[in-house]
């Protein structure tokens, strides 16, 4: 067994900081006591615009990065991350660990929720409980076994009582964590909001309204939500002014924009009335010139997940067939024109960095690239096993702009390809298209996902058979075998082996089109020239914005 120092210094992973609840209290590095005097910030708030509504601005709650980003904004776990993607302490002050790599002992910052009360060690221990109590239903439960929480696992399945958790508040300001088994990104987990602090007292009095308007949502990060409802199309958040950290936050305040349509979007860009602004697109073309366009690579895979409990899709050919049967490069190159480019795999470039220094597609495999000879040859063999000729199947698609052009293009081109295969498009807000694929109630999904931590981990683990992530139902013994051992078992000690496994893992997961990869998502954004400071990552949350100033 090789030593814990060892295998930190091998494994080099970074994760990205997320944030949510509501405002009060903070961290990182060095404690400054802010005080109302000296933490105001004048002039309009940045204006930001987001193309889907924020779904969840509960912590243990929210799976995507709209409302991560939101949450990011307005609330502080244990760490976080700088600039460069580096993890540093946010609501740590101080932090021990024990020799074996199994116990960590957390001193807090002096820090407050938005309502005056002090962030303790309890609301880590209640929010971490409630993370991966079956009670609450937490589609990122799992995330308390990934980060190596002792007894996560076993409270998931309803086999140990919440309480049982390796987390306890020794005093106010000592937390405890206990794990099952070393895990060398710990620290970068823990800038994940499903880790982030929820107030005990304020929940039971919120109930079943928590995290649903301003009144019900605490914060204790740089902004304080001061508008919010559910699938509200404006999200105004103020400076705030009792954030531990005040003092370098410079910004008034946030204001989030749902605009759907890109063209829609520009205009009010060009008219003012947006700071920030994504494009898509012929908008790529027209304003890629311009001083204030930037382009930014995202960690987000775009995929169709087909659910193979729909009668044909168990079939592999027919799933192989469709995955090749539409031009990846005409979507990236004719239709986004962002900076996405085509996905032939089902871990991203630019994710995580091996024991070899290198980046987990360097030197990996390709697969399911667009070849429609190939597709039609699968598509006969299907046609023969499965003793049909034609096939019918609707596909599930978000009402955003983009993601609307992309289902129609792969529409036409798999029905053009595969001659009797019929391709319905039903469009519905990513809330309703998030919930259907999580119930099991569609055909074919056109989904995303976006690494929550810098480790191939963060998409393998989604094909795990019990996964709730797995909306297709595919289930693979040894594959979850060499999941659950990269996570807790012998691979997790050898991180060399403990790579080659993670890429054998994903060739399993392609050669049998559990998914059909189709890009991996660039962002094409449009920033007034006062505006400076927001941070982007590939990884976890995309934009942070404790560090950017309007002037």
């Amino acid at each position: 067994m090789k030593s814990i120092k060892k295998i930190l210094a091998m494994l080099s992973i970074t994760t990205l900081a997320f944030s949510f609840t509501a405002c009060g209290g903070g961290t990182s590095t060095p404690n400054a006591g802010a005080t109302a005097e000296n933490t105001s910030a004048a002039g309009d708030p940045l204006k930001v615009h987001i193309d889907v509504e924020v779904a969840s601005m509960d912590p243990q709650v929210a799976v995507d990065g709209t409302s991560f980003e939101v949450l990011a904004a307005v609330t502080e776990g244990l760490y976080s991350l700088d600039a460069n993607g580096s993890v540093i302490p946010a609501m740590a002050d101080k932090v021990e660990k024990s020799e074996d790599g199994l116990t960590y002992t957390v001193t807090l910052k002096d820090a407050k929720w938005s309502n005056g009360t002090p962030v303790t060690a309890n609301d880590f221990v209640f929010a971490w409980r409630r993370l991966v109590d079956p009670k609450t239903a937490s589609e990122y439960a799992f995330m308390g076994g990934i980060a190596g929480l002792k007894n996560a696992d076993d409270i998931s399945a309803g086999k140990v009582s919440p309480d049982q958790l390796g987390v306890t508040a020794k005093d106010d300001k000592t937390l405890v964590i206990e794990l099952d088994t070393p895990v060398p990104f710990f620290e970068s987990l823990m800038a994940f909001p499903s880790f982030f602090p929820v107030n005990e007292e304020f929940y039971n009095k919120c109930g079943d309204k928590f995290a649903t308007t301003v009144d019900t949502i605490l914060c204790n990060g740089a902004f304080k939500v001061t508008s919010y409802e559910p699938a509200a199309t404006t999200i105004n958040l103020e400076k705030n002014a009792d954030y531990w950290d005040a003092n370098k936050v410079q910004l008034s305040g946030i204001q989030y924009q749902v605009i759907k349509d890109s063209q829609q979007a520009m205009l009010a860009y060009q008219n003012g009335d947006l700071d920030v602004a994504t494009l898509s697109g012929e908008q790529v073309e027209q304003f890629q010139a311009d001083p204030e366009f930037q382009s930014i690579m995202a960690g987000y895979l775009w995929y169709i997940s087909p659910n193979l409990k729909t009668p044909g899709l168990e079939n592999e050919n027919l799933r192989k067939a469709l995955a090749l049967s539409y031009d990846k490069d005409a979507i990236v190159n004719n239709i986004l024109k962002d900076g996405s480019i085509k996905a032939d795999f089902a871990v991203p470039t630019l994710l995580a960095t091996g024991p070899d220094g290198k980046d987990f597609r360097d030197g990996t495999d390709t697969y399911l690239s667009t070849d429609k000879a190939k597709a039609l040859e699968y598509y006969d063999k299907a046609k023969e096993e499965l003793g049909k000729d034609s096939f019918s199947y609707t596909m599930i698609v978000e009402d955003t702009e983009s993601a609307q052009n992309v289902a129609q293009f792969i529409q036409a081109e798999i029905q053009k390809t595969l001659p009797g295969v019929t391709i319905n498009i039903e469009t519905m807000p990513k809330k309703n298209r998030v919930e259907r694929m999580q119930e099991g109630t569609f055909e074919l999904g056109l989904t995303r996902w976006g690494p929550d931590y810098a480790d191939p981990m963060t998409y393998l683990d989604m094909w795990t058979t019990d996964s709730p992530n797995n909306y297709g139902f595919w289930s693979n013994a040894e594959f979850d075998q060499i999941i659950q051992s990269a996570k807790k078992g012998e691979l997790a000690l050898d991180v060399n082996a403990r790579w080659d496994a993670l890429k054998k893992a994903e060739k399993m997961v392609m050669d049998e089109a559990v998914i059909f990869p189709v890009y991996q998502k660039g962002n094409a954004v449009m920033i007034k020239k006062n505006v400076s400071g927001i941070e982007f990552h590939s990884v976890a949350i995309n934009r942070v914005y404790k560090n950017a100033t309007k002037n």
